[in-house]
């Protein structure tokens, strides 16, 4: 599955410098892109985290930002950031044995930091009196089980 972000006016857009393909807690504290899965029917989902250093994070949560635990991965997700004048595109290949279950709701976020430390927190809906990522408000989109072939 491929994943893409295009975060456009990114002149003071501060983007980590490249780390190597692995596994990395706190990617929220800088740029980074996420992606939640919940399954249809539950209170369980699992949380993406992908940095533009190349850095990942996987967790299952089983619900509302309880238990934690790392999600296990049948391979390291491919990130691929390209930056023009004004425009970063951020490309993920995720492995399709990555995700939990489907049909499930999803929601695409990103935490973008600019130069001095601003950040802001996107996604395609927010809870009304703050960003919070975990909500059940920010899971705004679907994705359906594969056809079979």
């Amino acid at each position: 599955m491929t994943l893409r972000w295009r975060v456009e006016g990114t002149q003071r857009l501060v983007v980590p410098s490249f780390a190597g393909k692995r596994r990395a807690d706190g990617l929220w504290q800088a740029t980074c892109f996420e992606l939640f899965v919940k399954p249809d029917g539950g209170e369980s989902y699992a949380e993406f985290n992908f940095s533009p250093s190349q850095r990942w994070a996987a967790y299952d949560f089983s619900g509302y930002r309880e238990g934690m635990a790392e999600r296990p991965m049948p391979r390291d997700p491919v990130c691929t950031p390209r930056r023009g004048q004004s425009v970063l595109i951020f490309d993920v290949a995720l492995p399709p044995a990555a995700l939990p279950s489907l049909p499930a709701a999803i929601g695409l976020t990103a935490v973008i930091e600019e130069e001095g430390g601003q950040k802001s927190y996107w996604a395609m809906a927010h809870r009304e009196d703050r960003p919070d990522f975990h909500h059940a408000s920010c899971f705004a989109a679907s994705l359906e089980a594969p056809s079979a072939p």
